[in-house]
């Protein structure tokens, strides 16, 4: 049994369009000005009833000339290609099985591009339209990591092409003419073509490890790490590969809290400071390990992190350059490299729940410091 109006036999009924409900918005808490995206709604006449401050904001029309207006005028949008858009989509028309149009990139008056998806509000499934949902986004965001994109493409397309034509040189010569060259001269291409592999491998992997930090899928496997010996073996392969032996001073500072972290990715934020620092620099350059407190819980004393200074005595980085350092692309003066290295660094150490800075030295080098804590793995918690 239903409980409702009664009607004589035969009479038609109306249905009536939903009440305005200001509170489905208001019983959140929310108040439409509070949302990030450009929001309008317009009643079941096509009307704007809707107007939100970031929709003014994106388009530029004031409120009071907006509402009450229809929606096509309010709203004027043309696709790509000069159609009008609400022309095209007839929101109120059309199929009744129609739920909205997707987002996608449409123009203002002038030319501006915006983001626009919308929504039609049935009070059932193929009733009329009684609302008609629009959200919109400014595209500024989403064009700059489509740059982003492209730039690191470019970047990696333009290291790669390098020891891959080296390569194809080399071994193409070695395979045309072998018995003409001798055996010390078999072994100099050979090794060139192992060092540019290895160089081809690394970049790959720069590629790999910026995918996952950016997807926040960068995963880290904790293990029993000691930082003193690990900086020891990046400056033992400095010193093998010609470096003088006193350009290093690795100080540690006793007792230091056990660290767990993932051994290779640890290797792989030092040797990136220290080959920096190293190629950068000048002088002296000294590795600081010391047990601080934890970057996230600074108020409790007792060490639960520790910290790793890398500095030099160089010309440093210029304090205008000092909020880009970590990001892609940050070559500083000199050039050479992809510019991704401290990117990467930066995402490991965060990974790690870890924090990493940049300032100016007591020698006036340049000093980067992070700070790991020294929380155990999951399985040990």
């Amino acid at each position: 049994m239903s409980v409702g109006t009664s009607s004589a036999p035969g009479a038609q009924r109306t249905e009536r369009p939903p009440a305005p409900r200001p509170g489905d918005l208001a019983g959140l808490g929310i108040d439409p000005d509070q949302l990030p995206d450009g929001l309008v709604v317009a009643d079941e006449r096509g009307r704007v009833i809707c107007f939100n401050a970031a929709a003014v904001r994106i388009t530029a029309v004031p409120a009071e000339q907006a509402l009450g207006r229809s929606l096509e005028t309010a709203l004027p949008l043309e696709d790509l290609e000069g159609r009008r858009w609400w022309q095209l989509t007839d929101p109120y028309g059309g199929l009744a099985i129609r739920v909205g149009q997707p987002e996608r990139n449409l123009l203002l008056p002038g030319g501006r591009e915006v983001l626009v998806s919308a929504r039609y509000v049935r009070t059932r499934p193929t009733g009329p339209v009684r609302r008609v949902v629009v959200t919109l986004r400014d595209t500024e965001a989403r064009r700059r990591t489509e740059r982003s994109h492209a730039e690191l493409i470019a970047t990696v397309a333009h290291e790669l092409r390098s020891p891959l034509t080296s390569v194809k040189g080399f071994t193409a010569t070695l395979l045309a003419k072998w018995e003409r060259f001798t055996d010390d001269q078999k072994r100099l291409m050979l090794e060139t073509v192992d060092a540019d592999a290895d160089r081809v491998t690394r970049l790959i992997a720069e590629l790999l490890d910026i995918s996952r930090i950016d997807s926040g899928r960068l995963e880290v496997r904790r293990q029993p790490v000691d930082i003193g010996a690990a900086v020891g073996r990046h400056i033992q392969a400095h010193v093998a590969a010609g470096q003088a032996a006193d350009r290093f001073l690795l100080r540690v500072q006793h007792p230091l809290p056990a660290l767990w972290a993932d051994p290779d990715k640890i290797d792989q934020v030092l040797s990136n400071l220290l080959e920096n620092a190293v190629r950068h620099g000048e002088g002296t350059v000294t590795i600081d390990i010391t047990p601080s407190a934890s970057p996230r819980d600074r108020e409790h004393a007792e060490p639960a992190a520790t910290s790793v200074t890398v500095s030099d005595e160089g010309p440093g980085i210029p304090e205008e350059s000092m909020n880009r350092v970590f990001t892609r692309f940050w070559r500083g003066s000199k050039r050479g490299g992809t510019g991704l290295g401290l990117y990467i660094v930066k995402g490991i150490v965060e990974a790690h729940g870890g924090t990493i800075t940049v300032g100016r030295a007591p020698g006036g080098g340049a000093e980067f410091r992070f700070t790991l804590p020294v929380a155990a793995p999951a399985y040990l918690t």
